[in-house]
């Protein structure tokens, strides 16, 4: 019998298993290739790191970081990229690798920096699911975190402050969201009628986007104009995830 794969991650809102982005990704890539994860929600009682979640633990193995955790699973056989040509597997890491760069900095921003998001919406949810005392101290902990990461990936010159990384940001976005869109099209998936990596990226990084209520919602407002886009989360959150869904 293989060892058991268990998974730490935040857990799930606003019709979401996770609101956590990076947490999705191996979720849905476990869900598209079939691994047998058990999915261990942190909340009041975790005493783990928080920093590095997700956290997938074996017998031998604790794996953080999502590109680390689906490399691992796929070497337990569990490959969701089999179909794939080796073109399409070279596209898959262009994509990805472009989500990083134009996408994630707003979706940070979005939940993590933008003041009226975090008070009322992304501090709340995330200290109500960490024991006190950290509930008072990780929330802004992980703010500065994605502030640190949106200026390391966007801070360049000129743009050396966040108010005119602002601007910039979220253009990068809205041109990802309608390049994704594009290349969707009418598809079920990216690479025909099949998930992939690809796919669990994606949904990763715009579900949370999607259905979280936040006050400020520029971006928010633009994806769900590309209305391909909104049906691809709904379908994989429909399909993959309707019998494990938990509080809205």
């Amino acid at each position: 019998m293989a060892a058991p794969l268990e998974l730490s991650c935040w857990g799930g809102g606003w019709g979401l298993p996770s609101v956590h982005s990076e947490s999705l990704v191996v979720m849905a890539y476990a869900k598209f290739s079939g691994a047998p994860l058990k999915v261990n929600v942190i909340d009041t009682t975790w005493r783990g790191s928080r920093g590095d979640v997700p956290i997938l633990t074996t017998e031998n193995n604790i794996v953080s970081q999502p590109a680390k955790i689906l490399n691992f699973l796929r070497k337990q056989k569990y490959n969701a990229d089999y179909e794939l040509s080796a073109k399409q597997g070279a596209d898959t890491l262009a994509y990805i690798a472009l989500l990083e760069e134009k996408l994630l900095p707003a979706v940070l921003h979005t939940f993590w920096v933008e003041s009226d998001n975090y008070f009322t919406v992304t501090k709340p949810w995330f200290a109500s699911r960490i024991p006190f005392p950290l509930s008072l101290i990780l929330p802004g902990r992980m703010s500065k975190g994605a502030l640190t990461r949106i200026l390391l990936t966007r801070g360049e010159p000129p743009l050396y402050h966040l108010r005119e990384v602002e601007a910039q940001i979220y253009r990068d976005a809205k041109e990802c969201l309608n390049l994704l869109s594009n290349r969707l099209g009418t598809s079920q998936f990216f690479f025909g009628d099949t998930p992939s990596t690809l796919d669990a990226y994606v949904f990763g990084f715009l579900a949370p986007l999607y259905k979280v209520r936040f006050p400020k919602v520029q971006l928010q407002e633009h994806l769900k104009q590309l209305s391909n886009l909104c049906r691809f989360c709904d379908d994989i959150l429909n399909s993959y995830f309707r019998l494990s869904l938990g509080d809205g």
